[in-house]
């Protein structure tokens, strides 16, 4: 089926389903939390193939929750950060299949780790002001290097994001304003390098739905969370994202 075992394309339909509902309480990990499962059941270049449209789609649907005029505020307000995303998965697509993934997953897993421990822990990370574009930029480029190779760019946002202190619902929809550009970006990027291919593409397309699903799911969850409880929760999912990240790094360099 897609060609997957049946196991395969079971577990996959539930993973997404998953994702959609802690992407649509939080605003991401949609990526992270189906590449790191996928990645243990199917070939890296199909893994990272599944989770492009589901993503593309639902950060369509997280981006103009708000209406369009707020998404265009946020594309403009955010375009720094837009930008370099975009240029950087450009030229990282290219290498999907020669850097090593193990690699990537331990550099990315890591810092994000590190980071949420110590936000965590009542010490906030709180950028000068002088400081933020260079560090809006920087953020950009780090977060398209990865997201080329191996489709999640997200992290480097969200750490940025909370270390400005902007309110939940903007933060919700910067991230979809984002994380659709770059989609799009990955999308036609691996049109092109093949990765997205006439048996790929329909088991990507399909996933759509449990992810659409669990989006709207994890949109009334997101509507009852204070912002006190969103921002912990957020810190939470990236100790745990990054810790699994370090522990598929292990595992791949292991075999």
């Amino acid at each position: 089926m897609f060609g997957l075992e049946l196991w395969q394309f079971i577990a996959a339909f539930g993973v997404t389903l998953f994702a959609g509902f802690v992407k649509g309480a939080l605003g991401f990990a949609m990526p992270m939390v189906m590449i790191s499962a996928f990645g243990s059941m199917m070939a890296a270049p199909v893994a990272l193939a599944a989770m492009i449209l589901p993503t593309l789609f639902t950060n369509i649907q997280q981006a103009l929750r708000d209406g369009v005029a707020p998404a265009v505020a946020s594309t403009r307000k955010f375009r720094l950060h837009i930008g370099m995303v975009a240029l950087f998965i450009c030229v990282s697509a290219g290498f999907a299949t020669i850097i090593p993934q193990w690699m990537m997953y331990a550099l990315l897993g890591a810092p994000i780790t590190a980071f949420a421990i110590w936000q965590l822990s009542g010490r906030p990370l709180v950028l000068n002001l002088h400081h933020q574009k260079r560090a809006e930029a920087v953020s950009g480029m780090i977060g398209g290097l990865y997201g080329g190779v191996s489709g999640i760019w997200g992290p480097p946002l969200i750490v940025y994001l909370l270390s400005i202190g902007i309110d939940k619902r903007e933060q919700v929809r910067v991230q979809g304003v984002v994380f659709l550009i770059g989609a799009v970006v990955l999308t036609v990027a691996h049109l092109f390098s093949g990765v997205l291919n006439a048996q790929t593409l329909p088991l990507s397309a399909v996933l759509c739905i449990p992810a659409f699903a669990g989006m709207k799911l994890g949109f009334a969850l997101q509507d009852r969370l204070d912002v006190a409880q969103f921002r912990r929760w957020t810190l939470v999912l990236l100790i745990l994202t990054g810790l699994n990240l370090i522990r598929r790094a292990f595992e791949i360099w292991s075999l």
